[in-house]
């Protein structure tokens, strides 16, 4: 399920430790940069008053700043509770060591800056000027306690006062900058989640489209693919950043040939999905101006719109059918009847006679089509029928070769799925099998041994049956594939062009679909993929 960015995580943390981080390092350069100073001494103008407190402020400031590093990394406390712990800290271990130096006076007083105006960065604004406000009383305080003593005179409130100044400045300016960085890395932040509650929003709306869809780059790799077009593809294979040649060369093909047509309009030819149960016409866009660039691919199952436009398509067929039984059907009868009478006139020599063999053998040619058409017009509703498909072709074998005289041992028949049920009308199944035999013994008669191959199985991933018919003729040129199943398409002299489209109306009848593809070497093989067993309805 679709769920928006977090829209209240803090960003304030991640900038509150890495300011912890800086600051811990200079409680480790400080000290270390004192205790160098030290044997110079009054060379420098660099005294120390009390040797025992600079040295044990000193030494303890440093491990403080080393122990910091480890509570700053491990998170051993929050955010807020080490910056109270450093603030009250810096204050006092850094007043000691001014103190031991002889006070304001020292020009030690400097140390103090860093570290308020860091922690001011972390503090709100109260909590900053509260902070800032401390150090400059404490620095007051022990300028008058030097004063007293007589380590000091008087000219050192005046410094003392420039330092307080600065601190307020500093703590102030600090609290303002951390405000308006704050401000900024939320706005930005706010971009990033809009972004990316955009983007994941786009990949549900991808993903869940009922449009299959991908996206190619320019060196064919997916990059972006939803849940249908992977199905159509293989789910297996078809991931972001696989090849195209790898999943689907056909779909390579298509794509490459629209790229070297310069994006022209024309339609890429179509492939079967990867179920093989499944026709998949692509459609291609560009995406950007880059040539090449990325492209957007739209992959239709052609199945669909062929269900959509069936009934216009029989509507429009059965007033054809109309027009054909009434202006046509007759004609020819008579023609052909009066063809038969004079062949059977005593008068006539071979050559009127041989007209007359014209005339009956395209009279039988019109009469077929007119009868094709109009089975296809007159088609009652299916009556499904389960039936066992191995024991339907072996019985559906022994009729055709009985009636079409061919010898049993030129059809070979090879089943891998035993007891393979289907659900069919067996009308239906037995004019488009008894069509696609006849072709493949009519295309590889002039080749020897087995002419026809028939072979049942399951498809994989889908398991669905499947029955293929496989020749040996001469195969379909490619060109044609596309218009095979045409009406009035036919590659061979004398064919009426009806055959494969009735083939293919009948099976989408069933719920099923005829395909076509090349058989490796020559020949060509026809496949039904029947219905899905799971979805029978009772």
């Amino acid at each position: 399920m679709y769920r928006p960015l977090d829209h209240h995580s803090d960003p304030k943390p991640a900038m509150n430790w890495r300011v912890l981080g800086l600051l811990n390092l200079y409680r480790v350069l400080a000290p270390l940069m004192l205790l160098a100073l030290y044997p110079l001494g009054t060379a420098r103008g660099f005294a120390v008053d009390s040797r025992q407190l600079f040295f044990g402020a000193t030494i303890s400031y440093l491990c403080f700043g080393l122990g910091s590093i480890i509570l700053v990394r491990r998170r051993l406390a929050s955010a807020y509770v080490q910056t109270v712990l450093q603030a009250t800290v810096d204050l006092t271990l850094l007043l000691l060591v001014l103190h031991a130096c002889g006070g304001i006076g020292s020009g030690l007083g400097l140390l103090l800056l860093l570290p308020v105006g860091g922690l001011a960065f972390l503090l709100p604004p109260r909590s900053a000027l509260f902070l800032a406000a401390v150090a400059v009383i404490a620095v007051l305080a022990d300028t008058i306690w030097q004063q007293l003593n007589g380590h000091a005179d008087i000219v050192v409130y005046a410094t003392a006062g420039l330092l307080g100044i600065v601190l307020f400045v500093i703590a102030t300016a600090g609290s303002f900058v951390a405000r308006r960085m704050r401000e900024s890395e939320d706005l930005v932040r706010q971009k990033d989640i809009d972004l990316a509650n955009l983007a994941e929003l786009s990949q549900y709306i991808v993903q869940h489209l009922r449009e299959s869809l991908l996206v190619v780059d320019a060196t064919d790799k997916i990059r972006l693919i939803n849940e249908s077009a992977a199905e159509i593809l293989g789910d297996d294979h078809a991931v972001p950043g696989a090849l195209v040649g790898e999943v689907s060369p056909r779909l390579l093909y298509s794509l490459a040939t629209w790229r070297q047509s310069e994006r022209g309009e024309n339609s890429p030819s179509s492939f079967v999905a990867a179920d093989g149960a499944r026709v998949i016409q692509p459609h291609f866009a560009p995406l950007g101006g880059l040539s090449p660039g990325p492209t957007l691919i739209f992959l239709e199952d052609t199945s669909l719109m062929a269900e959509r436009v069936q009934q216009g398509k029989l509507a429009a067929l059965g007033r054809l059918s109309a027009s054909i039984a009434h202006e046509i059907r007759n004609p020819v009868g008579a023609m052909s009847h009066a063809g038969q009478l004079l062949a059977e006139s005593p008068h006539i020599g071979p050559d009127e006679r041989r007209l007359t063999d014209i005339i009956r053998h395209n009279s039988e040619r019109v009469s077929t089509i007119i009868n094709n058409v109009l089975q296809m017009s007159r088609r009652e509703a299916t009556k499904p029928t389960r039936l066992t498909l191995g024991d339907w072709v072996e019985e559906f074998l022994e009729e055709f070769c009985e009636t079409m005289q061919v010898p049993r041992n030129r059809i070979g028949f090879q089943e891998t799925a035993p007891e393979l049920e289907v659900r069919i009308d067996p009308t239906h199944l037995h004019q488009v099998v008894w069509n696609l035999c006849d072709n493949a013994i009519k295309y590889g008669e002039a080749r020897g041994g087995i002419s026809v191959e028939i072979k049942l199985g399951r498809l994989n991933p889908s398991n669905r049956p499947f029955l293929e018919v496989a020749d040996r003729g001469p195969g379909i040129e490619p060109q044609a594939v596309d218009r095979l199943f045409e009406p009035f398409f036919t590659g061979r002299k004398g064919g009426t062009g009806l055959g494969l489209f009735i083939s293919r109306e009948l099976c989408q009848l069933n719920r099923a679909i005829l395909l076509y593809e090349p058989r490796s070497g020559d020949g060509s093989i026809f496949r039904i993929v029947f219905s899905d067993p799971q979805r029978w309805e009772e």
